[in-house]
Order: structure tokens, then sequence, then C-alpha cells
């Protein structure tokens, strides 16, 4: 059986698509890291007194690539974590100053996610898939419905919210 951890180390990345679905971004981290020393080395004197590991045009291109690939997954998961912290129990003034925006922007950012998903889940569907991702109708509704909350009011926690 492949480790997946090892899989993922021994993978080559140029591309953020190199990069496969759901690689925690703790692993992406750590290999940019890599990349970055070595290429931190060629800042080193010729005459360093240790031996260093030089960083290549592969480092450097690999670098670029991870970093996207993590600011895609960053930018990816800000709304699903406003609905959770919704969910929870935050008000929209707390999840606006999480962000560093306004409540109506926080807002906006989960109506725009709720949307995406919502028709990711509608393709799906009519593409007959078994499993299909997104948010369905209630999902959907459900998420809107978050956004109505004014804001500083809470949804309450999600034993509170799921028995609704």
């Amino acid at each position: 059986m492949t480790d997946p951890y090892e899989t993922w180390k021994a993978q080559e990345i140029r591309r953020p698509l190199d990069v496969p679905g759901a690689t925690p971004l703790r692993w992406q981290l750590e290999k940019e890291s890599e990349h970055e020393d070595r290429l931190m080395n060629n800042r080193l004197p010729d005459d360093y007194p240790h031996p260093v590991e030089r960083g290549t045009a592969a480092d450097a291109l690999a670098v670029i690539a991870l970093r996207e690939s993590i600011r895609r997954d960053m930018e990816n998961g800000r709304a699903v974590r406003v609905r959770e912290a919704l969910e929870l129990g935050a008000t929209w003034s707390e999840v606006a100053a999480a962000l560093d925006v306004q409540p109506d922007d926080a807002r906006e950012l989960l109506r725009a996610w709720a949307g995406l998903q919502h028709q990711l889940h509608r393709r799906d569907v009519a593409d007959g898939r078994d499993r299909p991702l997104g948010l369905d109708d209630q999902g959907h509704a459900a998420v809107l419905a978050l956004c109505e909350l004014g804001d500083d009011e809470s949804a309450g926690t999600r034993e509170e919210v799921a028995a609704r």
C-alpha cells in the first residue's frame, strides 16, 4: 500500500493543478518551505563554510505554483469557515471583524459561495451523479437564512440550528 504522504513528498510541482485536490495545506506549506530554503541558500556566499543545497529554476517554479495553490485553497475555504462560524454562534459583526470587512461584504461572500455551491449541486444532479456535491435546495436555503441574520444576531449553536 502506498503512503499518500510519501507519494506527495515525491510529487513534482510546476503548476497549481499539479497539487492533487484535498492536499492538506500543511503538506503544501512544508513542500513550499523546502523549495524556498534552497532558493534562500542562493544568497549565501560561494565560500559559505557548510555544505548547502542551492536552489534551481525548478525550485522557483515549485514555490510559485505551491503559493498559488495555497492561495486558492485559502480563498476557497473562506466562505466555508464563515458559514461554520455563523452556525456555531458567531454574529455577522464578529465574522466581518475576522475578515476585516463590513458585515454586508461578509454576507455577500457567503451568498456568492452558496450560489456557486447550489449551481454545482444542480449540475451534478442533472449529470446523474450518485453523490452530487454542493448545496441542495434545502442547504442553499439554510445558508441564505444565515445571511438574513442581523449584524449582532446569533444563529445559536450547531445543535440549535439543526433543530430548526
